[in-house]
């Protein structure tokens, strides 16, 4: 028996975990895969979004400027990697600095700081390998960037560690409620619980019909982008859009959290909730797109490209509401989710408040988490054959040691696969993309946990073969 069932172990249900574990509760988490993380969480550009491109009024327009300022703070305590960078939105005619101003005006009621229009001049000084030929930007101070696996990742073990229970590779497949208390049906077990939260993300409309609550339908829309080595992000210093569309906010230029020179998305409406392939096309129609703000980056750096379905809401905006279900609570949307994570966790504490859970302070919280990934000093003297685990290099592009994986082995997150290594500690995501390192790392997990190199988990599907794809755009001249 539980207190609170949190269905869905994607940024948004790692962000209410946290919150809830500052109370003396009983919390379980639910998630179909085996780790967290690893449905769009996993797979978006990370950007923290200033707040000027949603709808005043809507719940958007309210939580993802709340989410914005609670970053700073949430990086001190969980070491996830964050940083500022501001953002242009980059205008090349006159009609389009008309949706600048509608951008600053719908920024300035919604309480975005640090907006101002820029003519082309001033752009070029604070970006100057930008087109030439832009007009006008809307700038923003308050955007950033963060590691949106790492923040997941970083959310779930601290609420973990302040007593939440997880439990992984456990699907959800029914739900009813008998009395006051609801039963959770999953592949596994029947699990019981006061309050249930439903943070399935592309599949919070499957999860809310098992209750009978069908007030809305999930719109899967997928996005791809191409990620290059470090070498290529000199481009640029700021997130840099271009004048949103009706699709979405439109093929962005950036650098990752890590260093990484990164550009996409497209948007396209998919059949298929998993579809996380990728395409010749779409990667030509990105890159052509992404030149229009910065031709400079060159194709033969790409290291690889990726593709997340992100859930979009028939409703146009955020659902976060208590059901007429009692205790069921619908926890979805889309784009800014990732930056409106935080602010959304606490309104959700308000609504089961208000319910009538009772909330009592855990006087035990433990707010702080180390890092697991450790960036390392220009002077850091690894080594492949290094006998200390904190210099033994185990992947040579990312300088990932064998400390690094072994402490992500041994956190709240129960882990097997290379895959999460991945995640965890950059491990297989540099230049040679794990050829050099993954071997290793196998033969290191196996180690650790005791257990046969046969039984370590791998790769999930890779959404796209870019090398091959690159060489043909290059016959293409693209």
């Amino acid at each position: 028996m539980y207190d609170v069932v949190i269905i869905g172990g994607g940024v948004i249900g790692g962000n209410i975990a946290r919150e809830l574990s500052k109370y003396k509760l009983e919390v379980c988490m639910i998630e179909k895969e085996e780790d967290v993380s690893c449905g769009c969480s996993k797979a978006n550009s990370g950007i923290v979004h200033g707040g000027y491109a949603d709808t005043p009024g809507t719940l958007k327009s309210e939580l993802c400027v709340k989410g914005n300022r609670m970053f700073a703070d949430l990086e001190k305590d969980l070491n996830f990697g964050y940083r500022e960078t501001g953002s242009l939105v980059l205008a090349f005619s006159d009609e389009e600095k008309e949706h600048l101003e509608k951008l600053y005006n719908d920024g300035i009621e919604n309480g975005v700081r640090g907006l101002k229009i820029i003519d082309g001049e001033e752009v070029i000084k604070m970006e100057p390998r930008l087109n030439k030929e832009v007009k006008w930007a809307l700038y923003c101070s308050d955007a950033g960037v963060c590691s949106p696996y790492e923040f997941t990742i970083a959310l779930i073990e601290n609420a973990i560690k302040n007593g939440m229970e997880l439990r992984l590779s456990e699907e959800v497949i029914g739900l009813e409620k008998s009395g006051d208390i609801f039963k959770v049906k999953t592949n596994k077990c029947v699990i019981e619980s006061r309050y249930v939260i439903n943070a399935a993300g592309v599949y919070s409309d499957k999860v809310s019909k098992m209750i009978g609550v069908d007030t809305f339908d999930i719109i899967p829309r997928k996005g791809e982008y191409i990620i290059f080595n470090k070498d290529q992000a000199y481009l640029v210093n700021k997130v840099i859009f271009q004048v949103p569309t009706k699709k979405g906010k439109g093929i962005l230029v950036t650098t990752t959290y890590h260093g990484n020179l990164l550009i996409g998305p497209d948007a396209e409406q998919v059949a298929h909730k998993d579809d996380v392939s990728t395409d010749e096309k779409s990667l030509r129609e990105i890159v052509d797109s992404a030149r229009k703000s910065v031709s400079g980056f060159d194709m033969k750096k790409a290291l690889t490209s990726f593709a997340g379905v992100r859930p979009t809401s028939s409703t146009k905006d955020f659902i976060v509401e208590e059901t007429d279900v009692k205790g069921f609570l619908n926890v979805t949307g889309d784009s800014p989710g990732l930056t409106s994570s935080p602010a959304i966790a606490k309104k959700v504490i308000g609504i089961l408040r208000d319910s009538g859970l009772k909330l009592e302070e855990n006087n035990h919280f433990i707010a702080y988490r180390k890092p697991i990934f450790i960036k390392k000093d220009r002077d850091f003297k690894g080594d492949i054959n290094a006998i200390d685990p904190k210099k033994h290099i185990i992947c040579r592009c990312e300088a990932v040691t064998e400390a690094e994986i072994v402490d992500a082995l041994n956190r709240e997150i129960k882990i097997c696969s290379i895959d999460a290594i991945k995640r965890r500690t950059r491990a297989g995501m540099g230049t040679c993309q794990g050829a050099f390192c993954r071997p290793r790392v196998r033969k290191l997990i196996a180690e650790t946990l005791n257990i046969k190199e046969e039984d370590v988990g791998g790769l999930a599907p890779r959404s796209s073969d870019l090398h091959n794809r690159v060489k043909r755009m290059d016959i293409m001249k693209l």
